[in-house]
């Protein structure tokens, strides 16, 4: 039984959406349909919380033990608080090599989703930020996690693209700023084959 680490925000935890929504969630169901003999996810993660924030939940939830996989979705809120992306590489890094750690030393064992661009929903709008400085903060955080990532050996999956979908019907949760359960499933099927590879040994590097 492979058993599955998810460590993340609002977007792990899936703000808004029933438990099975999650993205974690859902990609397990699609690995298990493909095969895979995985657990439901243990899932590290709340809503609002930075890189700083995850670190110190993971402190204080050890001993985590070992995982077989391990996924890490985090930043947004170090955005929105208007940290710099030095700060965030910083702080990114350290929370990828742990996650390496937990999945017993297995770089090729460990996924990671870039973030997500808030900056194109009803909530930012109505909050009067400036999407396109949002969408610029973004772009680079998610530049220096893939950089990061691709010099560890861990995979990337570019979801961001997806977001910016996220005004279409359906996409956001009522909140009008979380992913509903149907952007989660997109989110899920583009990491799926990336996924899917690293569980069989593949070595998939990124996608998207």
């Amino acid at each position: 039984m492979v058993r599955y680490l998810a460590l993340g925000d609002s977007y792990t935890i899936g703000e808004g959406v029933e438990d099975a929504g999650r993205w974690p969630a859902q990609l397990a169901a699609r690995l298990r349909d493909a095969g895979i003999t995985i657990d439901e996810p243990r899932i590290i993660a709340t809503t609002g919380w930075t890189t700083d924030e995850l670190a110190a939940a993971m402190d204080a939830a050890e001993p985590l033990g070992d995982w077989d996989f391990v996924s890490l979705l985090i930043g947004v809120n170090n955005q929105y608080r208007g940290r710099s992306v030095d700060e965030y590489v910083g702080e990114f890094h350290r929370l990828l090599r742990r996650a390496i750690t937990l999945a017993g030393g297995r770089a090729q064992r460990v996924l990671v989703l870039s973030i997500p661009d808030w900056g194109v929903t009803p909530f930012a709008h109505a909050s009067g930020r400036d999407r396109r400085a949002i969408a610029d903060d973004l772009d680079a955080y998610n530049a220096a996690a893939r950089e990061l990532c691709l010099a560890e050996g861990v995979a990337f999956v570019d979801i961001t693209a997806i977001s910016r979908t996220g005004e279409a019907a359906g996409m956001l949760a009522e909140d009008g700023l979380h992913p509903s359960a149907a952007q989660y499933a997109r989110w899920a099927e583009a990491a799926l084959p990336v996924a899917l590879g690293l569980l069989s040994g593949g070595a998939t590097a990124s996608a998207g």
